[in-house]
């Protein structure tokens, strides 16, 4: 059995992070960064950051489900983006995502992702029962 508690703040509620997230038991996933291009049927997500957003975290959501979890068991997550301006999109739809309970988080501009078109990438860890 494994037991979760959130730190909440108020402002750090309003931004969709938790300054902390304690576990105790239960197993560790380690998901890699997670990019994408295209949606599930190919269409091309190039440059468009919620279709990116909501895309990545349906994969990281499959992957967690392959190996026992889901996306309420993320208990942190490295969010880079190329551009400041998406932060605040970012925050609104990890909250719709994550409801009340969120993941520790680190939202970091970069400069550039591994391919062209890309504007999001999220890494992640889960603990599960």
């Amino acid at each position: 059995m494994h037991t979760r508690r959130y730190i909440k703040r108020e402002a750090t509620q309003a931004r969709a992070y938790s300054p902390a997230v304690i576990t105790e038991g239960g197993r560790t996933i380690w998901l890699a960064g997670q990019t994408v291009t295209e949606d599930a049927n190919g269409k091309s997500l190039s440059g468009n950051f919620e279709g990116q957003v909501r895309e990545i975290f349906a994969r990281l959501a499959k992957t967690l489900e392959e190996a026992g979890g889901k996306l309420g068991d993320i208990v942190t997550m490295t969010v880079f983006i190329t551009d400041t301006r998406y932060g605040d999109r970012f925050t609104e739809l990890r909250r719709e995502i994550f409801s009340d309970n969120f993941p520790a988080s680190a939202l970091i501009t970069v400069t550039g992702l591994a391919r062209p078109g890309m504007l999001v990438e999220v890494q992640g860890v889960a603990v599960v029962d």
